[in-house]
């Protein structure tokens, strides 16, 4: 019997990476408009692959494009980028279709729900509580709490272990099937593939679901629960 569901944060709960690319873009036209002599194509270009050698959590990105680009920080352009970025992220930053009404459904079952993330343990909350979810999940472990971060299996045993429930007892829900599918599977723990969420392409997500809608996850336990047959398809949440 299913008890309890492990949730990933971004790309599964709220658009990450669409996020992230508006806010960027954003922030690359306010320097730009405040005089940065780069175009802005090539701007947000070295942007995103100086994301790609230290993360897409580095708090100081714009530090670093400027750093690297001019030799040093022209605080007129940094001031302009932090402000354009944060006002585009608050603007765009949203869950993704019926994630309330799942979450609604999934407690009033009596479920227990985690976030289990990656990010930093202050943006994780941070997220959380912008889309008012912070009171839907407990436990929410992110790098911080174990040193480990998926597929690492211990993110997930803290999680099991807060939620007093065993691996048998929940389904893991993520879009990375190379840290959130190999993780919880080391564990035994059942797994679906969040493939709205999905920015890589993958075409064998090794999970034991795959979902194209995050309501479809009702039908996921309603099939687990009832011992139905797996199908290739759920029924569309309108």
């Amino acid at each position: 019997m299913i008890r309890g569901i492990l949730f990933d944060l971004d790309n599964t709960l709220l658009d990450f990476m669409h996020m992230k690319r508006v806010a960027i873009d954003a922030a690359v036209s306010a320097m730009v408009d405040t005089g940065m002599p780069v175009p802005h194509e090539e701007a947000f270009r070295e942007i995103y692959q100086l994301y790609e050698q230290v993360g897409i959590e580095h708090q100081e990105i714009f530090q670093l494009f400027l750093k690297q680009r001019f030799g040093e920080v022209q605080y007129k352009w940094l001031a302009a980028a932090i402000i354009a970025y944060r006002r585009a992220r608050d603007g765009v930053m949203v869950t993704y279709p019926h994630v309330r009404a799942t979450l609604v459904e999934l407690l009033r079952r009596g479920l227990k729900l985690a976030v289990i993330s990656d990010a930093p343990r202050l943006n994780a909350w941070l997220r959380l509580c912008q889309l008012d979810l912070h009171h839907s999940f407990d436990p929410v472990v992110t790098f911080e709490d174990t040193g480990h971060r998926k597929p690492s299996p211990m993110p997930f045993e803290r999680a099991l272990e807060r939620m007093a429930l065993k691996p048998s007892e929940v389904i893991m829900v993520g879009d990375w099937p190379e840290r959130d599918m190999v993780g919880a599977k080391q564990l035994g723990i059942r797994t679906v593939f969040a493939r709205y969420g999905d920015v890589k392409g993958v075409t064998k997500s090794g999970a034991d679901f795959e979902i194209d809608d995050i309501g479809q996850l009702v039908q996921v336990l309603d099939r687990i629960e009832f011992g139905q047959p797996l199908a290739d398809q759920f029924e569309p949440i309108v």
